[in-house]
């Protein structure tokens, strides 16, 4: 099959990318990758990766199948970073979802689901390498079974909610709350790109946080 991934250019994903495409092109598959949608040449399949851009009608045309991979329960959980969102909720068992792109951001069918479980304790890197196994497993599933993985498709039913994009004011850590409440706020910071951040005696102070 013709196989095309897309991804946003600064995306963490990008470095788990690679085994994903080497594992087609092992099994006999043509593949491309890029960046920008409306730029890949078309074919059978398309995986939008952690692409934030809404991909139109014309381009999803392109192909056979558009696929994206969520960390929600659809219609949970639409929107914006709803791994980090969840995490600050509290939980640390979440469902990654295979689905079809559709008109509607996030409201395409679900082929299916594989669930990642956290003790609590997990920092960024972590909480993306467990994100990235999982899609790593969905994504060749589909691949494999096609196109009796379409068979398994299923409308999305229940109460629907959405997860607003998140903002640097996000990042910031109360200095009246204790550390320990505080904390899967810190487990969901990247150091580089969205650090924590404090505001104390009329300074902004950055937080840094590493397993030793």
């Amino acid at each position: 099959m013709s196989i095309a991934v897309c991804s946003d250019a600064g995306s963490w994903v990008n470095e788990f990318i690679p085994a994903l495409v080497l594992g087609w092109l092992a099994a006999g598959h043509r593949c491309a990758w890029g960046h920008a949608a409306d730029e890949l040449p078309g074919g059978d399949l398309c995986f939008f990766l952690s692409y934030e851009r809404i991909v139109d009608r014309r381009t999803r045309k392109k192909y056979g199948n558009n696929l994206v991979v969520h960390e929600s329960a659809l219609p949970e959980g639409k929107g914006w970073s709803p791994l980090t969102w969840q995490i600050l909720e509290g939980r640390n068992t979440i469902p990654m979802t295979l689905f079809e792109a559709a008109e509607h951001v996030d409201s395409g069918p679900i082929y299916a689901e594989r669930w990642i479980t956290f003790r609590g304790h997990e920092l960024i890197d972590e909480l993306r390498a467990a994100q990235a196994e999982a899609t790593l497993h969905l994504c060749p599933w589909f691949v494999a079974e096609y196109p009796d993985s379409v068979a398994h498709a299923r409308e999305q039913t229940g109460e629907e909610s959405v997860y607003p994009r998140r903002q640097p004011t996000d990042s910031e850590l109360d200095p009246d709350r204790t550390l320990r409440d505080q904390f899967n706020l810190m487990r969901v910071v990247d150091n580089d790109r969205y650090p924590a951040v404090i505001h104390l005696r009329g300074h902004r102070y950055r937080l840094a946080i590493h397993d030793d």
